[in-house]
């Protein structure tokens, strides 16, 4: 196996454990699989953190990012050891754009009112009531009330910070869309996905915590990137 490292990173609003259901099924196939738990305190914060669980790695990584997590990879992945990205549901910015400016782009509608929570400290929470429906609509209710209760904000400032260069631009890279996505238009995943010629570009009937609701599909995908590399 050329490739038997690989690095998950999760996104808004989760943490390391938002990967438990792929996490067993890398571990079947032979990967050595890590859960970075980034800090959500700014882009730079989480792409350092990923940075030095990256520079622990014996050998050849495969760098996978959901979400938020997808700008983080952008900016991690120019590791010499990252031999590739896998983009699920995930943000794909290039040098000197934002995430907010990338949510807006050809109109797509902010997030439904009410959705977002920002508390005095500057970071945004999702709303408890809304969280199943919003962000992950197609998992049954006690693991959405799981997540829910247990999510992670994110900074504010996460969405204004403008991201550096982007390693997809030089790496072979891989794209799941999830077309019944109300976080990150559909539209944009597809864009994203054209924009860095994905390698291969997988379309689930899946909500944006596609990593939860189809994690056979998602660890697959992620075999096959390995198996390419």
């Amino acid at each position: 196996m050329a490739v038997k490292n690989v690095v998950l990173v999760h996104g808004a609003w989760g943490g390391a454990a938002h990967w438990r259901g792929v996490i067993p099924l890398l571990a079947a196939r032979g990967y050595e699989v890590t859960a970075v738990e980034n800090p959500l305190t700014s882009l730079e914060d989480d792409i350092h953190k990923t940075r030095t669980l990256l520079a622990s790695q014996d050998g050849p990584t495969l760098l996978v990012g959901h979400s938020y997590g997808g700008a983080v990879i952008s900016g991690a992945g120019h590791a010499p050891n990252v031999a590739g990205l896998v983009y699920i549901a995930a943000f794909a910015p290039d040098e000197g754009e934002s995430l907010g400016a990338l949510l807006a782009r050809d109109g797509a509608p902010p997030p439904p009112d009410g959705l977002l929570k920002p508390d005095a400290d500057g970071f945004l929470w999702l709303d408890f009531g809304m969280f199943h429906g919003g962000f992950c609509q197609d998992v049954d209710a006690g693991e959405a009330l799981i997540m829910a209760r247990t999510q992670k904000p994110i900074a504010a400032r996460c969405f204004d910070d403008k991201a550096g260069p982007a390693a997809w631009r030089g790496k072979p890279s891989w794209y799941q869309v999830s077309s019944e996505d109300h976080m990150i238009p559909p539209g944009t995943q597809k864009w994203f996905a054209e924009r860095m010629e994905a390698r291969d570009t997988l379309t689930l009937d899946a909500g944006h915590a596609s990593l939860a609701s189809r994690p056979d599909d998602v660890a697959a995908l992620i075999d096959k990137a390995a198996q390419a590399l």
